[in-house]
């Protein structure tokens, strides 16, 4: 997330986080929205990279962030032990 700061960056990640919670049909509290949205934007960023995406700013930040938020929950998804009953 380059241009944004730190304060920046704890915002892109309790949003990406808030995001993908939505998206994901879950419900977490705010320190989780920003762990969440933190490691997603690593994701992201990895991604992203990649890809050869190259972006800088608030709002492309915050979208790759978003999308990596959303593939982690997706991946921890899979991960998570089913009950059947």
């Amino acid at each position: 997330m380059s241009g944004v700061g730190i304060i920046g960056t704890i915002i892109i990640g309790i949003l990406a986080g808030w995001i993908a919670e939505k998206i994901m049909a879950r419900n977490h509290g705010l320190l989780t929205n920003l762990v969440v949205g933190l490691v997603g934007s690593f994701l992201g960023a990895l991604i992203a990279h990649l890809l050869g995406f190259t972006y800088r700013g608030f709002l492309p930040s915050l979208l790759v962030s978003a999308v990596g938020a959303i593939l982690l929950l997706f991946l921890l998804s899979l991960f998570q032990r089913r009950s059947y009953s």
